[in-house]
């Protein structure tokens, strides 16, 4: 067995200084068949460390439920991290941030009015505990001590910037060594004010998140610390992208030059991220600092390992820093070959409003229009219905975040919450529904934990509408929209919002790239996998599709689109494009 401990300047590696070089992968992120691949790509850079978060709201998608099949192995990630020869270090949360939905946190749990967000609320730590109790024997026999790769775990996660409750850290610290956790216990801030005091405790290693100006962020945090190694728990190598803006992206000279000095200073390194992978379906995070920002499907984050998993100029950066302080392996990994290009055509449509009841039920809500949560779904699309006697003004306290209306089916606009847009002109009497979408949960801030869908009251020509119908549009099931498809004729384009199948044949697996030009808002669907949210507004102009959803012979193409396309034609392309940067 192997010990691991903190020491006066270093981490020790049974009793020897160890420099721990990280890199971090989301499993939850990635194909858990590119788990392998993605980890031996990290040692081949020089690292000798994986990290993860743990997202609470993927195990645990509803009440009562622990899910760890699939690309939630958290078990089987760690021990293909230790059958690479790495070490591994695990942050459980419960609040991870990461630009992802509700930043970890479940949807559900926050149904209840009483409970609380990262505090010392009995509620919320009696659902923690529910949690940790379930996740934590995982991690607890995969530890260094017990032979396996974990060497440290965090408490929370950069809490100084949200909060300073001594009693709730206290609580998670005893929850990780009531489970047998005996790795050492870290936290991580950010090197400014009082965070690093606040969203800590004693007896906790303290660490910092930052992307520049490593010799000053290290010498404020030594002098919070004057003892233990230094350690960057974060370094912040690139950025994520929200829809309508730019594509992200830093210089790798600048980068590696940043890398060189955290290491020319003796300290220990997570690079954030090393790889980002992807936000399938609608995992996708939310920042609102007085304008919502939805977060793009690709997770990308400019990293040295890019999005589909090949290596970038960074990646070859900072390997040759690493190399002049660290044996780097001799292998280097191969760059991007050229993918398979394609045209595919949508054959078949049912407009979604026709179908939108299959598999759900509708739920008559008596008083204010109810929140999208009253379903028991906690993400994607919600219809709400409500027969109308007269026409005028219709206004909400908010729209989360993106409603379509239709009066007897004709379409009369869209509301949005990043446009502040809160009221819509209703013509006549008639069925009024509403397809709203939820873009993504806040991971950041005050607005973590709040409800989607439409937030009342809602008033036409100043009286309030009551007793509406919604349920949930379950985009999971795809055959039954499939069966109720019907083919597409002439040669215009698909009107919206609809779902569109078409189908196309492959030699076998084998990344792809998506291109929906022409295309306007949507989601789209590899047999069945749900890709992510493409948006004509960019910047991404891909979707990337893992190699291992592809089969041999013919594959399906499924496309739900909210608005209406100028083709039916998609296209598979050459190359990842996400968009335009920021040069």
């Amino acid at each position: 067995m192997t010990s691991f401990a903190i020491g006066e300047r270093d981490f020790l590696l049974d009793g020897e200084p160890f420099r721990i070089l990280s890199g971090a992968i989301h499993y939850f992120r990635v194909h858990p068949d590119s788990w392998a691949d993605r980890i031996r790509k990290a040692r081949l850079m020089g690292l000798n460390t994986i990290e993860t978060y743990v997202a609470w709201n993927e195990h645990a998608p509803s009440p009562g439920v622990f899910r760890t099949d699939g690309g939630l192995d958290l078990g089987r990630f760690l021990d293909l991290v230790a059958a690479e020869g790495m070490r591994a270090i695990v942050r459980p949360g419960p609040y991870i941030c990461a630009e992802w939905d509700n930043g970890g946190l479940p949807a559900w749990l926050f149904t209840d009015p009483t409970i609380g967000v990262r505090s010392s609320e009995p509620g919320y730590l009696a659902a923690v505990d529910a949690f940790m109790d379930q996740l934590l024997p995982i991690v607890v026999q995969r530890q260094a001590t017990r032979g396996g790769p974990v060497i440290l775990l965090q408490i929370e996660n950069e809490y100084g910037a949200f909060g300073s409750d001594k009693a709730y850290l206290q609580h998670l610290v005893d929850v990780a060594k009531r489970a047998g956790v005996d790795v050492p216990l870290f936290t991580c801030d950010q090197p400014f004010g009082t965070m690093i005091e606040d969203g800590s405790l004693p007896g906790l290693h303290k660490t910092g998140t930052f992307g520049s100006r490593a010799n000053e962020r290290l010498a404020f945090l030594r002098d919070r610390q004057p003892t233990g190694p230094l350690m960057c728990a974060e370094f912040w190598n690139g950025w994520f992208d929200n829809w309508g803006t730019h594509h992200h992206t830093t210089d790798a000279a600048g980068a590696a030059a940043e890398l060189d000095a955290l290491l020319s200073a003796g300290a220990s390194v997570n690079i954030y991220m090393f790889h980002g992978g992807t936000n399938f379906g609608f995992t996708n995070g939310a920042n609102d600092k007085g304008i919502y920002e939805p977060t793009i499907t690709s997770y990308d984050y400019d990293a040295p390992l890019a999005e589909d998993g090949f290596p970038t100029d960074k990646y070859f950066a900072f390997r040759d820093v690493i190399a002049k302080h660290f044996p780097v392996p001799a292998e280097v990994p191969e760059r991007r070959p050229v993918a398979p290009q394609d045209a595919v055509e949508l054959t078949e449509s049912v407009p979604l409003l026709d179908v939108a009841w299959l598999g759900s039920s509708a739920r008559v809500v008596a008083g204010e229009v109810p929140a999208a949560e009253v379903t028991e779904q906690y993400r994607g699309f919600f219809l709400y219905e409500k027969a109308l006697t007269h026409g005028g003004v219709l206004s909400f306290a908010e729209v989360r975040d993106r409603a379509q209306f239709f009066l007897d089916g004709f379409p009369l606009g869209t509301l949005s919450r990043e446009l502040g847009e809160r009221s819509i002109a209703i013509p006549r009497e008639g069925l009024l529904q509403v397809l709203v979408e939820d873009q993504g949960r806040v991971n950041y801030g005050p607005r973590i934990g709040e409800s989607k869908g439409l937030a009342g009251p809602a008033l036409l020509d100043g009286a309030e509408v009551l007793d509406w119908s919604i349920r949930p549009v379950d985009l999971s099931p795809l055959g039954q929209f499939r069966q109720a498809a019907s083919k597409l004729h002439g040669s215009g384009g698909v009107a919206g919002p609809s779902m569109s199948f078409g189908s196309f044949t492959a030699d076998g697996p084998g990344d792809r790239y998506l291109r929906l030009e022409g295309w306007t808002k949507g989601n789209a669907f590899i047999n069945g996998f749900n890709l992510g949210r493409y948006w004509s507004r960019g910047p991404q102009r891909t979707l990337y599709v893992p190699g291992p959803l592809i089969r041999q012979g013919v594959n399906e193409l499924a496309i739900l689109e909210l608005h209406g396309s100028a083709t039916r034609l998609v296209n598979f392309i050459a190359a990842p494009d996400l968009g335009p940067d920021e040069k």
